[in-house]
């Protein structure tokens, strides 16, 4: 008979991955919020609340760059 194959289920090793909890990540803003990771605590530096990209000071830098950027082509003084 063809296709009668028994295959072995092999379970997980007891011990093996590390614990998954909740995990309190607070940023160098002073920003807090929960998440879960094999870690109590985590420290990041920046985060949604803080940085340019999301914040929209990005385009607010890019724009201070090209004006600075044509007085010093045209000799003016900001």
């Amino acid at each position: 008979m063809v296709g009668n194959h028994r295959k072995e289920v092999k379970m997980a090793k007891e011990g093996l991955h590390p614990k998954y909890q909740e995990c309190k990540v607070t940023c160098n803003c002073g920003n807090e919020f929960t998440t879960r990771s094999t870690k109590p605590s985590i420290h990041v530096e920046v985060c949604s609340k803080c940085h340019p990209f999301y914040t929209g000071q990005q385009k607010a830098a890019a724009a201070r760059g090209r004006i600075e950027k044509f007085n010093k082509k045209f000799g003016l003084k900001g």
